[in-house]
């Protein structure tokens, strides 16, 4: 099942993530989980480039409850990845999050597409949280 980026989202972060050898499978082409690792490392990057702590036990913030990836075209060593990562749809206590993943030398040839719904929780009740108003403000396209 292919699941279509919404037309309406906004881009909050960019990255270039090098494409290392061992990342490679016996095919000769990234493993495919690690284009979930390089959609998780975008999040994680996003969030601690606006302060908040990705691994602290208490406190507030986020947690995955579900991710998908399309995969349109392969990606080799070497090279880099260009990752843009967008946000949409805030709800109550959670919002949408979306990448798209180009080589960084033809940027505008999405190679893989994926996203995931954010849950923002209260890490210490293990309970989901409302979404703080920065935040709302921050992922509403």
């Amino acid at each position: 099942m292919r699941i279509e980026l919404p037309a309406k989202k906004k881009l909050v972060y960019e990255m270039s993530i090098p494409i290392r050898w061992g990342d490679m499978d016996a095919m000769g082409h990234l493993n495919n989980g690690t284009y979930f690792r390089y959609l998780e490392t975008a999040r994680i990057d996003w969030m601690s480039s606006l302060g908040v702590p990705t691994n602290a036990p208490e406190g507030e913030g986020m947690v995955i409850v579900n991710a998908f990836c399309n995969f349109y075209r392969q990606l080799e060593y070497p090279g880099n990845v260009l990752l843009k990562m967008y946000v949409s749809d805030p709800a109550r206590t959670t919002f949408e999050t979306w990448g798209t993943m180009a080589r960084a030398d033809a940027p505008d040839v999405v190679c893989a597409e994926g996203g995931a719904t954010t849950i923002w929780i209260d890490y210490g009740k293990q309970k989901a949280t409302t979404l703080p108003d920065w935040l709302r403000a921050l992922v509403s396209a």
